[in-house]
């Protein structure tokens, strides 16, 4: 037995920048209801890379700043809702594309929660010696599912990838990534269903379930692995709604922690939200290496998962 820890993260947003003002030429909205409402200003709308582009070109960054290769990876995790194909899964796509020869790879779908969910699956392979180093992947083209004639929505959604190479820690080395505290409470408020979908969402609906039920859950997180909230140096939720983010980290108790409000600038991207957020506050120097970060996922299905990790 032996624990794990994340080594390197990366990141990849597609270059197409959305602006509120442009949306409000598509549907009847407005810059300002659409920031007061849920805080974004703009978003990343991907052209033709597929969701298994942006998720082997996040990993690719995250393997580079690892010191690994591509033959150390044994393990690749892709947390996805959005991905058009059903097989090859989106894992294999990037080993193929990463030239990793014999890794295990499999897609995980919880939605928003995803990324939290492959890290502790990644975690808890790597505990039990199935796997030494992990490819952990969050990736959404959820532009490709959106009614974009719908304003409760399109206004809302995303595109882009981040990943995170984990690590089985040295002997005598603490872990890096805590227990997991996971779980669901079983709802249809946000659905992608049918053969050609579009995501539905009960906005209020999940707002008052992410503002009253993930703060118990997160300070639940901390306890599990033994620390207090207000040593926490970094707050990475998932980026759903720039209210729900400040509501919870309110409720939290973390004097001391940055909260990541990547929302603003890339919308609700879903499993790639975390990563994508945490990435880029390592790339901004924002958090010290050691230092104790609190993600959760939360959202479709409805699920959760949170961990607190310690930064690469």
């Amino acid at each position: 037995m032996t624990g794990s820890k994340i080594v390197s993260m990366g990141h990849y947003q597609p270059s197409r920048v959305l602006t509120n003002a442009e949306l409000a030429q598509m549907v009847e909205t407005n810059d300002e209801w659409i920031q007061s409402r849920v805080g974004i200003k703009e978003r990343r709308i991907a052209g033709d890379e597929s969701v298994a582009d942006m998720s082997a070109a996040a990993a690719s960054k995250a393997l580079a700043a690892s010191g690994l290769s591509a033959a150390d990876i044994d393990l690749i995790i892709v947390a996805t809702c959005s991905s058009s194909d059903r097989s090859p899964n989106v894992a294999c796509r990037v080993a193929e594309r990463l030239g990793v020869p014999s890794a295990a790879a499999f897609d995980l779908n919880t939605a928003c929660s995803g990324f939290a969910y492959a890290l502790a699956n990644a975690d808890h392979a790597i505990q039990a010696g199935a796997a030494k180093h992990a490819l952990v992947i969050g990736a959404e083209k959820l532009s490709e599912i959106t009614d974009w004639t719908d304003r409760s929505t399109c206004v809302i959604f995303g595109d882009g990838a981040g990943a995170a190479v984990v690590s089985a820690t040295a002997d005598g080395e603490p872990t890096g990534i805590g227990p997991v505290v996971w779980g669901s409470a079983p709802s249809n408020a946000i659905a992608i269903e049918g053969w050609r979908p579009y995501i539905y969402q009960e906005g209020q609906t999940v707002f008052r379930w992410a503002t009253t039920a993930i703060a118990p859950i997160a300070l639940q997180v901390c306890e599990r692995a033994g620390v207090d909230p207000a040593e926490i140096a970094a707050f990475v939720p998932h980026q759903a709604n720039l209210r729900i983010i400040d509501g919870i980290a309110k409720k939290l108790g973390m004097p001391n922690a940055i909260v990541a409000r990547d929302i603003v600038e890339s919308g609700n991207t879903s499993a790639a939200s975390i990563p994508l957020a945490f990435s880029k506050m390592l790339e901004r120097g924002e958090v010290k290496s050691g230092s104790p970060v609190l993600i959760i996922g939360f959202g479709g299905g409805l699920t959760y998962a949170g961990q607190v990790i310690r930064c690469p």
